[in-house]
């Protein structure tokens, strides 16, 4: 059996597909960089599809993949199509995901064999705002627990509180509000972001806001050690793949209380939720936690434990290579 996952580079679904590519043998990911959607009819030729008995790709771009003769199961690791997306988007990004975006969306979805989605609240969505009475299997993203492991060496006691934002610094992940929140925080807590996997959008122009760069993605468990808080003030996570990682590497969460982010972290046990864009609220809970460290222990493990209980990648690669064989063995018979 061949899989190919056609994928640009850039995004937490490439991430994910990485992982399926490494634990799954028949897998193959094809990499393209992001800019070949300006030109999407170039993407055909990319994904090799000779010897493919699948493919499985996100909507955004899949009909350029699709072939008649093999099967297509589109992965929805998230959707930005709704209306309240809209408000959270930039100009041009309002204008792509009202024209050719939903486009191709609709039309790999009339081609797809089978879909799924790497949380409830996203399959819920899709089925809403795409009106499908179809079946989409949810399959939540899988953390490799074996790397992403809690800090051994972690003080008690710190000079400094280390709160980490993870992502692209963009309108949906909530960068506008950094600088909100920084503003109401104690003297000895510090925001440190990252570059992100996109070129940067904002400048974070505040004495508590510290940038570590774009960090590669091997060397992510390390920063994630680094820390002791993470920080999600998102308006839109189909999973929340950076939240998993945090509490896999035993970490509290002060994060949005949107989307998936719920399925994820369970308020007042493994962090905080935080109505979107509050920033007083995202500050004060931050303080809470880093005034205590036995509550960040605490909640750290708690999420280290949910982690192991739901989020591996070993859970993941068989959901999706139980789905991989019911659609190739539907084919053939």
């Amino acid at each position: 059996m061949k899989i190919i996952s056609p994928m640009g580079w850039g995004n937490g679904a490439y991430i994910v597909h990485k992982q399926l590519e490494r634990h799954l043998a028949s897998y193959q990911v094809i990499s393209y960089h992001p800019r070949w959607t300006l030109f999407p009819f170039m993407l055909r030729p990319i994904a090799g599809t000779k010897g493919a008995e699948l493919i499985h790709c996100v909507p955004d771009y899949a009909i350029f993949f699709y072939k008649r003769s093999i099967p297509l199961v589109l992965d929805f690791q998230n959707y930005v199509l709704d209306t309240w997306m809209r408000k959270h988007s930039s100009i041009w990004q309002k204008m792509h995901y009202l024209t050719d975006l939903r486009l191709f969306s609709h039309l790999s979805v009339n081609k797809a064999t089978a879909m799924t989605a790497c949380s409830h609240f996203l399959a819920d969505l899709v089925k809403k705002e795409m009106k499908l009475s179809n079946r989409i299997e949810v399959i939540y993203n899988g953390i490799n627990q074996n790397l992403f492991t809690p800090s051994k060496t972690k003080q008690i006691v710190k000079k400094e509180i280390r709160i980490f934002f993870s992502g692209n610094l963009t309108l949906r992940k909530g960068a506008q509000w950094l600088i909100g929140i920084a503003q109401y925080l104690n003297p000895n807590i510090s925001i440190y972001y990252t570059g992100g996997l996109q070129p940067r959008r904002f400048k974070l122009a505040h004495p508590k806001l510290k940038p570590v760069g774009s960090v590669p993605f091997e060397r992510m468990p390390d920063q994630y050690r680094k820390m002791d808080i993470l920080l999600m003030p998102t308006v839109r996570e189909g999973f929340g793949l950076s939240v998993a990682e945090a509490m896999a590497c035993g970490l509290p969460v002060v994060a949005s209380n949107c989307s998936a982010i719920p399925e994820l972290v369970d308020h007042s046990k493994g962090g905080y939720l935080c109505k979107i864009g509050d920033t007083e609220d995202f500050a004060e809970r931050i303080n809470t936690l880093a005034d205590s460290p036995i509550l960040r222990r605490q909640m750290g493990q708690y999420n280290r434990n949910k982690v192991e209980e739901k989020f591996t990648l070993e859970i993941m690669a068989k959901k999706y290579k139980n789905v991989f064989d019911e659609v190739i063995r539907s084919s053939i018979e």
